[in-house]
């Protein structure tokens, strides 16, 4: 599996991303033909070797031509259109259209209005668009199947924007930024933009330090202005990932009820585990005065959180939600199937490298197997057990 890890030292534009990828590999003359396919007109596109605090990256620069600098406030539908009639590749394609869902998103909650009523103002300009879709289809040039990014910094002060002077980061961009891991380090301006906070939350599987990985390439995308302390650069490493496990990180939200009948909670949960929750489950507490109330929890992946937290708090009487940024280690899943006397069955299979740590039946196999041959779920459940056992051979 190869994978991406974006180190935002520096913080990370959606022009950095492009360049970053751009310098570990993938290459100019193929993004730009995808990018012309858009049918998007007004702009070229060029690549500049600059230094930033004496380091070396690339820049990639979308420059407007005629009287096409002028921004369009386009929506998610006009944006998804021209998607649509683009020949772009299908991951590319699919990666783009959730960066621009999730973008939207935040707009929405942060104007309070409908998705489909939001105009994208910076990010509907023809050089946001290219960077979002430039990112997707280098992604793809370079083979990423997944995505992984480091803790972002937020910076401080006030930035300029269509909506007049607004704090840092930019209210859609903390919006973007929830379930991210953000890092505390002091730094002044706006040093991630709302077009790289969408494109790295959207399609970033992880926060945190690097998963391991064989690194093949390193690539160093330059941003606009040249100063500060540290050099304005994003850095992406590209490699292979190591089999041995997997890394990712999740967001484990919790809210503490006290006056919610239990037939709302369950299906409270059933409706987070439909709405793509790894897990979500009630423990019975003690609150104030000495209050019997149940701790509601779900665990997600950080994409998910807005959707969960709409779910508890629309169908449950809470009137806050806790959130905490969780790393997970897991182990590699694969899928076996086994012949027992009742038929088959498959198994789910837990590996570490190639050594198979843990395995266990289906349960839903086995409670059908167990149904049509009128004998108890434990019997099917042991043989094919015993089946597993037999074609693993010798652990």
């Amino acid at each position: 599996m190869k994978i991406a890890y974006f180190d935002c030292f520096a913080g990370a534009g959606g022009d950095m991303i492009v360049a970053s990828l751009l310098d570990a590999g993938a290459d100019f003359q193929t993004l730009s033909a995808a990018l012309a396919g858009l049918g998007v007109e007004g702009f070229t596109l060029r690549t500049e070797k600059v230094r930033r605090g004496g380091l070396a990256g690339l820049r990639f620069i979308v420059e407007p031509t005629g009287h096409q600098h002028e921004h369009h406030h386009r929506g998610l539908s006009d944006i998804l259109a021209i998607l649509d009639r683009s020949n772009l590749p299908p991951r590319a394609g699919q990666r783009a259209r959730a960066v621009f869902a999730r973008l939207a998103q935040a707009e929405a909650k942060v104007h309070g209005v409908p998705v489909d009523q939001v105009h994208f103002h910076e990010v509907g300009a023809v050089d946001s668009i290219c960077d979002v879709v430039g990112a997707c289809v280098a992604l793809e040039l370079l083979g990423i199947d997944e995505v992984y990014c480091s803790a972002i910094p937020i910076g401080s002060g006030t930035v300029q924007t269509a909506h007049g002077l607004l704090p840092v980061p930019a209210p859609a961009t903390a919006e973007l930024l929830a379930g991210a891991m953000i890092s505390g380090q002091d730094m002044k301006g706006e040093v991630v933009t709302p077009t790289a906070a969408a494109v790295l939350t959207a399609l970033g599987k992880s926060f945190g330090p690097p998963p391991a990985m064989a690194v093949s390439a390193v690539g160093w995308g330059a941003g606009t202005i040249d100063a500060g302390p540290i050099p304005n650069l994003l850095r992406v490493l590209v490699g292979s990932a190591d089999d041995s496990g997997q890394v990712d990180s999740a967001v484990e939200l919790a809210a503490n009820i006290d006056d919610c009948s239990g037939e709302l909670l369950g299906a409270t949960i059933d409706m987070l585990i439909s709405a793509g929750c790894l897990d979500a489950w009630a423990s019975p507490i003690y609150m104030k005065k000495n209050r019997p109330a149940y701790m509601l929890c779900a665990l997600c992946l950080p994409h998910d959180v807005q959707a969960a937290e709409r779910i508890i708090f629309s169908q449950t009487t809470t009137f806050g939600i806790r959130r905490r940024a969780c790393v997970r280690s897991k182990l590699s899943r694969t899928w076996k199937t086994v012949q027992t006397p009742y038929g088959q069955i498959r198994i789910k299979v837990g590996a570490a490298g190639e050594y198979e740590m843990t395995a266990a039946p289906e349960f839903s196999d086995c409670l059908s197997a167990a149904q049509a041959h009128g004998v108890a779920v434990k019997e099917v459940f042991a043989a094919a057990m015993q089946a597993y056992l037999q074609l693993r051979g010798p652990a």
